[in-house]
């Protein structure tokens, strides 16, 4: 059994003005989470589970999951606190 990545992304960003987890920032736009999930899939980790808010849901399997299908199991824990 490979070891799942848990990555903790329900922050508001409040005072970064956005959803600065899924916003480009590499020479190609990736993302901080786009990291992350290359490191892990490198590393042998064999699913990404995303702690994430409801309502950042549908940006998150647009624009995260869809780029690593195939390559590792993505899933979905939602915080409604």
């Amino acid at each position: 059994m490979k070891p799942t990545l848990l990555v903790l992304a329900a922050g508001m960003g409040s005072r970064y003005g956005g959803l600065k987890q899924i916003d480009p920032m590499g020479p190609s736009g990736e993302t901080i989470l786009d990291y992350s999930v290359f490191d892990a899939i490198r590393a042998g980790f064999g699913k990404v589970v995303f702690i994430i808010r409801p309502d950042f849901e549908k940006d998150f399997r647009e624009r995260i999951a869809a780029k690593f299908a195939g390559r590792i199991e993505v899933g979905f824990a939602f915080q409604t606190i």
